[in-house]
């Protein structure tokens, strides 16, 4: 779909796949009805009821929960967001989900006599 969007529309001049009806960014009010109109065709009627995805920026917050859970250390997660470390652990920190058992695991080898 993206390579036939491409080839009928090509990009703005400045590269952007997506442009207004002046060439220049797209409007937040016609992102956002473009936007709800894909969680309603993606999502089942009680993901839509959620708040899962509301918003388009709502990624970068999976995003960045997703690297957390996956162990990548917290100062690359946070420059890879533009955040500080501090930051990144006072609101994800939270997020942080599911993965005790690997954890404890992980102190327990590191507390093991390597004799």
């Amino acid at each position: 779909m993206l390579r036939r969007h491409l080839d009928e529309h090509g990009t703005a001049p400045d590269g952007r796949l997506f442009s207004g009806g002046r060439g220049g960014p797209l409007s937040e009010s016609v992102y956002g009805r473009v936007w709800q109109t894909a969680r309603d065709k993606a999502f089942t009627p009680t993901q839509v009821a959620s708040p899962l995805a509301g918003r388009p920026y709502d990624l970068r917050h999976s995003g960045v929960t997703l690297a957390l859970n996956a162990g990548v250390p917290a100062p690359e997660v946070a420059r890879r967001a533009g955040h500080g470390v501090d930051v990144l652990l006072r609101v994800y920190a939270g997020c942080i989900d599911g993965h005790e058992q690997m954890w404890n695991g992980r102190i327990e080898d590191a507390l093991k006599d390597n004799d």
